[in-house]
This record gives structure tokens, C-alpha cells and sequence, in this order.
């Protein structure tokens, strides 16, 4: 069993463990401290707060376009400056060539439609023979003379209604040239229908059928 070593018999040089481990508790905490130090940044290399955007410029419509249509006239270039002379003569000269062109368009169009109708082998249909007709002629009563070389007659027209069987008079007043006044107020005449001769007279007086009395 080992002996006990009295306590006169320690050296003093020792420390005790307590001591020693207080020794080293500083050390560690050093070290925390340097990692700690190097972990954090320095005063200098501190991030700088983001900076404030500034609020984007609201532009009307009214100004955009203007704006739009100033920078487009500033990028098309300067036209230098002509005489009046020199600006009709750009002026023929388009046109000449504008209508160079539309003859040109005309030429080929001929040409296609005339190639078209060669190729074409369907027979054409004879053209129909015109005849000039026969002009309408109708018979009434002078009832104005008052015109140069122009009377007014009145047709009187009677027909029988086609549901009810009933006659219906009508009478209908016309425009007719004369030229030898020889129809008066009151005369039966016969009138033909003509070019125009006027804004309102299209017919023409053919004969006295009967003198007024």
C-alpha cells in the first residue's frame, strides 16, 4: 500500500491542477477571440446600405409621341436646300417614270389578254343585230302654249281596275316640242317620243288631230 506523502513534503514549485487548468482556460479563450476576430469583418469592409432607386420618370402619351416623332425627324437626314426650278424638274422626271411604268403594266396586260382569247377554242356568240326600236307615241290635249316653241299635254288614260272591275281615270301631263307653234290651247295632237331636248322635254309634236273650237 503506498505511503501517504505529508504535506510538508510538497514542493511549493508544483501548481496545483486547478491552477494549471486556470492557465490554460485564457489561452482557449484567445484563440475563441482570434477566430472570432477573424471571422468578423473589419470596420472598413463593412457592407455599404443598398442605395435608393430613384422613382422612373412617368411620361403622358401626348409627350412620348412628340418626344417619338422629334428623335425620328433628327435621325433622317437634312435635304439640301434646292431651287424651285431644280424641283420641278424632279418632279417630271417621277413622273416620267411613273407612267413609264404604267405603260409597261398596260403592255403586258394587252398581251396576256390577247394570248388568253387565242388560246381560248370556245366559239364567241355572234353579236345580236341592234335594231332602233319604235318610239312611243301617244295622243292628248294642248293645255298650255305659254312657251317658246314648247307645249304641255295632257294624256288622259281610263283602264279598268284588274280585282275590283272598276274604271279609274288617270291623266299624266308631258313636255313636247313644237317647233312651228302650230298647237294651241284646246287642240288634240299627237306626240312622239324623242331625245332630250331639255331638262323636262323629251317629246315631239307630230300632227293636229283636231282644232279647238
Amino acid at each position: 500500500m503506498a505511503e501517504e506523502t505529508p504535506e510538508s513534503e510538497i514542493t511549493p514549485d508544483a501548481p496545483p491542477e486547478s491552477e494549471g487548468a486556470a492557465e490554460e482556460q485564457p489561452d482557449e479563450s484567445a484563440a475563441g477571440g482570434d477566430v472570432a476576430s477573424a471571422e468578423a469583418p473589419e470596420p472598413h469592409e463593412t457592407a455599404a446600405p443598398p442605395a435608393r432607386s430613384e422613382p422612373a420618370e412617368v411620361v403622358p402619351p401626348k409627350e412620348r409621341r412628340r418626344r417619338a416623332r422629334t428623335a425620328k425627324a433628327a435621325a433622317i437626314p437634312a435635304r439640301p436646300a434646292t431651287s424651285p426650278e431644280e424641283r420641278q424638274a424632279e418632279r417630271e422626271a417621277e413622273r416620267g417614270r411613273k407612267a413609264a411604268v404604267r405603260r409597261a403594266r398596260r403592255r403586258r396586260d394587252r398581251e396576256k389578254a390577247r394570248s388568253g382569247r387565242a388560246e381560248s377554242a370556245e366559239p364567241t356568240a355572234p353579236r345580236r343585230e341592234r335594231h332602233p326600236g319604235q318610239r312611243k307615241t301617244r295622243q292628248g290635249i294642248v293645255v298650255s302654249d305659254g312657251a317658246r316653241k314648247t307645249i304641255v299635254v295632257r294624256i288622259d288614260v281610263a283602264r279598268r281596275h284588274r280585282s275590283y272591275g272598276k274604271v279609274v281615270r288617270t291623266s299624266t301631263t308631258l313636255h313636247a316640242h313644237d317647233e312651228r307653234e302650230d298647237a294651241h290651247i284646246g287642240d288634240t295632237v299627237i306626240v312622239r317620243e324623242s331625245r332630250p331636248l331639255s331638262r323636262t322635254k323629251h317629246w315631239r309634236l307630230v300632227e293636229v288631230v283636231e282644232r279647238a273650237k
